[in-house]
């Protein structure tokens, strides 16, 4: 009878633990989650072998976390920030980090994530593990735990594609009737398509895409220009293109190609996603290559007087005193954001089904720092948004506020 009597104390001693454990957030159903804080990581490529990094994503969702902390957290939760870690843009490393956070670490969510070649988009998404990042690659697009801070930016065929850009540089260039364009991808899944992507967007504005090449490597620079610089000067009927587009990661790809060209005479428009970058005033060489070159973010400019940008500049000053201001830091930071809005919405219970249901149904929110999102739909497109700055006499300068346009179905 005393070893039943102890055999139930045991048992109710048992469930008591498991039940106070719930309560308080743990267990696989709400990993990374105490009744006090929730644990959050990221993904980044800090180092690669082409010099191309995100590692200040990192610094952008520490500040916007830390501001959320200092207010109180999120329905009575800190969040537990525990830094990103580094994939060096290759996908395997990037599914094995995912799993790491998830199986060993036990957080609840990833963020950011924001890598050119993530590889755990698989493993994520069966494991219903929230992700928020910069979605430019079709691993992101159609998951039901991917959100892309500004949507998908690798629709399928059929689903809406961005028409902003090719927008914004019309109406920079006093329209775009009789203005070739010619676009310069590498040869990684993300660059292609996005050489597709934004191949439709200026058709839609109105240019003429006079050539597509997406055989430049995309691991490192190439020893010789000459052969990419060829094409891209006799592609408007032997003429060079009024405007030339680079979707390539890393400024020493675009400062290579931007200096041939100019080597070879050219005098059109260059204009790119990843060139507005304060770090890259440092090197005056890179500065000069770079100088005049039209970069296209997708997020008000840190130049812009928006109160939104402002409170930015105060929570990265406050969290990391003298940091350079860069894109890849804003794109950490909104995603930060994002995620915070719908934890806010998912309330005091919070599991990762609660929290996915909440983004997925209907999820809507509009803030002058990135445009806007829906959820489920910016699953499948991109939220439509974007900005123009341009580089110019060593200084960036906003050459068109950030605006939103309408989607158009990929062709």
């Amino acid at each position: 009878m005393r070893r039943l009597i102890c055999l139930a104390a045991a048992v109710a001693l048992a469930t008591t633990g498991c039940a106070a454990e719930r309560a308080a957030g743990g267990g696989d159903a709400v990993a990374g989650v105490t009744a006090t804080t929730i644990k959050i990581a990221g993904i980044l490529t800090k180092t690669s072998a082409s010099g191309y990094s995100t590692k200040d994503a990192e610094i952008g969702a520490r500040a916007r976390f830390e501001r959320a902390n200092a207010t109180g957290g999120v329905n009575g939760r800190t969040i537990e920030f525990a830094g990103a870690e580094d994939d060096n843009q290759d996908a395997a490393k990037g599914d094995a980090a995912a799993k790491k956070l998830v199986q060993r670490d036990k957080v609840f969510a990833l963020v950011p994530v924001h890598a050119p070649n993530f590889g755990g988009a698989v493993f994520l998404e069966r494991t219903r593990v929230p992700w928020f990042g910069w979605a430019t690659g079709p691993q992101w697009c159609g998951t039901t735990t991917g959100f892309g801070y500004n949507g998908c930016l690798a629709p399928a065929p059929g689903a809406g594609s961005q028409t902003w850009w090719g927008h914004q540089m019309a109406a920079l260039l006093g329209g775009a009737r009789g203005r070739t364009v010619y676009v310069q991808t590498s040869d990684s899944s993300g660059s292609k398509y996005g050489g597709k992507t934004i191949s439709q967007s200026f058709q839609a504005a109105g240019f003429e895409v006079v050539g597509l090449n997406s055989g430049l490597p995309g691991a490192a620079p190439p020893p010789d220009w000459l052969p990419y610089v060829n094409k891209i000067m006799t592609s408007n009927g032997g003429k060079p293109p009024d405007v030339l587009v680079s979707i390539i990661a890393g400024t020493k790809f675009n400062t290579g190609l931007y200096s041939a060209l100019k080597k070879a005479g050219y005098r059109g428009v260059l204009t790119d996603a990843t060139s507005y970058d304060a770090a890259i005033l440092r090197d005056p060489a890179t500065a000069q290559a770079l100088e005049g070159v039209i970069a296209a973010p997708m997020f008000e400019p840190f130049e812009s007087d928006a109160p939104e940008i402002a409170q930015l500049r105060a929570d990265v000053e406050k969290t990391a005193p003298g940091t350079t201001l860069t894109q890849h830091l804003a794109i950490g930071y909104w995603a930060a954001d994002i995620f915070l809005k719908i934890l806010q919405q998912t309330g005091k219970d919070v599991t990762r089904e609660k929290f996915l249901a909440i983004a997925n149904g209907g999820f809507s929110y509009a803030n002058p720092g990135f445009g806007r999102i829906t959820y489920p739909k910016d699953h499948t497109e991109p939220n439509g948004c974007g900005a123009l700055v341009k580089l110019e006499g060593g200084v960036f300068k906003v050459a068109r506020n950030m605006k939103c346009f309408d989607n158009v179905p990929l062709k």
